[in-house]
């Protein structure tokens, strides 16, 4: 039990420091990422992502729970930023890319993109466990545990650009 409380509060710690060093970086949206991730040759990451259950996050709560922030902290994106740091992301959108990948406004352009240390310094976080149990985690009503290789097998959305 000592270590679950632990990694929670070892991920929170992660999470608030990579929050604290984006606070120039916005959200911009699902939307911005669909024009280049929704390319045959990029796997159409877009469509895997709003395919899947974080894109259909909100769906799963009724309306009381979609205005309750302890719920909207995980099921939405913007549920769980500085309203200060939203450019164009909407709480509808579930649990989008940013979530993961940190706020784009910064890293999204091509250029900056095909350098992924570049990219790091620009707001880019990676989709590591320790980002993935800052939601799911003993907080949420409906955890079962969470094995994140399974979990993160089931959302892959690779870019066979990157393994070339």
């Amino acid at each position: 039990m000592n270590t679950k409380k632990i990694t929670v509060f070892l991920s929170l710690a992660i999470f608030a420091c990579t929050v604290l060093t984006a606070q120039n970086f916005k959200y911009i949206g699902a939307s911005k990422c669909k024009m280049c991730h929704n390319k045959p040759d990029k796997g159409e990451q877009y469509n895997t992502w709003a395919a899947g259950p974080h894109a259909k996050a909100m769906e799963s709560l009724n309306d009381e729970e979609a205005n309750d922030p302890k719920c909207l902290k995980c099921h939405s994106t913007v549920g769980h930023i500085d309203a200060s740091l939203v450019a164009s992301i909407k709480v509808e959108e579930g649990v989008s890319c940013e979530s993961c990948h940190g706020p784009g406004s910064a890293y999204k352009g091509a250029s900056i993109m095909k350098n992924q240390e570049l990219s790091l310094t620009k707001g880019l976080i990676l989709p590591v466990e320790e980002v993935c149990v800052t939601c799911h985690n003993e907080e949420s009503p409906d955890f079962k545990g969470f094995d994140y290789v399974e979990y993160a097998a089931k959302i892959a959305h690779p870019n066979p650009k990157a393994a070339e």
